[in-house]
């Protein structure tokens, strides 16, 4: 491992990598341990008791953060006539059928999500190969493609979170802004922690939620007690 920066050092001395904190705790020392000068993203990642060879424990879903993601997303959404307009006054940046397919392939990416309607996916299709590697393509399990295009894009905007398991069986997003608070991240990591819960497949054997963790997008990290999330997500419900 490379050698760590003097403000990292300085915001990890003390924390023993072994200790699980509790939730408010573990925020409230994660704030106080940034340095950058950026609003730093404030990340989760769990490592589940899923095997993700199998299909039926490849978790991939999404979750409507109650206070958003803190970042400005760019819509295209692929569709036409009335399902156009629509995806436009709901918000959407992007809106249209062939002309933005021919766009991207000569080279035009400025978005970061996309939408279909279920009528278009043969047409989107022929961009596939440009949007599956860079997690563009609209997918169904995701609910990226459907006719009730003005709901999903509003959102998305709002705030709306997909995520999905690595090979390794470990989920990782972000889940706001360190200017958020301590009280409105509690609420965004809760809020994603129920969606992980529900997702759990029948399949899966063992400890569900074997570790969790928080931390800043340059500050150190903070193991969560997993038994206390289920608790206060419990409590929420």
């Amino acid at each position: 491992m490379g050698k760590r920066g003097k403000k990292y050092s300085a915001g990890s001395a003390g924390i023993d990598p072994t200790t699980l904190f509790k939730l408010e705790e573990a925020l409230e020392k994660a704030l106080q341990a940034k340095y950058a000068k950026f609003d730093e993203t404030l990340d989760v990642a769990i490592r589940l008791g899923v095997d993700p060879r199998h299909a039926d424990q490849m978790l991939r879903s999404s979750v409507v953060l109650p206070n958003g993601t803190g970042k400005v997303v760019r819509v295209l959404v692929f569709a036409k006539g009335e399902k156009e307009k629509e995806a436009l006054d709901a918000g959407a940046d992007y809106a249209g059928s062939d002309e933005y397919v021919a766009k991207i392939q000569a080279g035009w990416l400025e978005f970061e999500r996309t939408v279909a309607t279920p009528d278009m996916m043969g047409t989107v299709g022929k961009i596939g190969r440009i949007l599956g590697p860079r997690n563009l393509m609209p997918n169904a399990k995701v609910g990226t493609v459907t006719f009730d295009v003005g709901r999903v894009v509003q959102e998305i905007k709002s705030g709306k979170l997909d995520f999905k398991v690595d090979k390794t069986g470990i989920v990782h997003v972000g889940v706001g802004k360190t200017s958020f608070g301590v009280a409105k991240l509690k609420e965004n990591i809760l809020a994603f922690m129920d969606r992980i819960v529900q997702l759990k497949p029948a399949s899966a054997k063992g400890i569900y939620m074997r570790s969790i963790s928080l931390s800043t997008t340059m500050g150190p990290g903070f193991k969560l007690d997993p038994m206390e999330i289920r608790t206060l997500i419990k409590a929420a419900g």
